[in-house]
């Protein structure tokens, strides 16, 4: 029983070539051809940064940021001289405009 099974499994060793080979030429007779392809999902984490009063924005960032000069249709309070709003994502922050220093936070609505 041994001899037999051990035959058996050369003889499937042997074969799966000649059996893989026959099924390409197959395919290539007919000009079908079978692709596989493998699809990879990446997947993106967007951090998005939580301002605090006291924090300072860069003058890179600064320019970046729209100008709120419609403080009142936002129902945001009138900056005084030398402060301004910006909106930063979900949220109004209220900067000096000199030192890029947030003096208030307001949530968008």
């Amino acid at each position: 029983m041994k001899k037999f099974l051990s035959l058996l499994m050369a003889a499937t060793v042997l074969a799966a070539p000649m059996a893989a080979q026959a099924q390409s030429r197959h395919d290539d007779r007919h000009g079908h051809r079978t692709i596989e392809r493998s699809v990879t999902t990446k997947k993106v984490i967007i951090k998005k940064h939580r301002w605090d009063r006291g924090q300072r924005l860069s003058a890179k960032e600064r320019r970046h940021f729209v100008d709120r000069r419609d403080y009142r249709r936002h129902n945001l309070r009138e900056p005084r001289r030398g402060e301004r709003w910006v909106r930063v994502d979900n949220q109004y922050l209220l900067i000096n405009a000199v030192s890029g220093l947030i003096i208030g936070l307001s949530a968008a609505r």
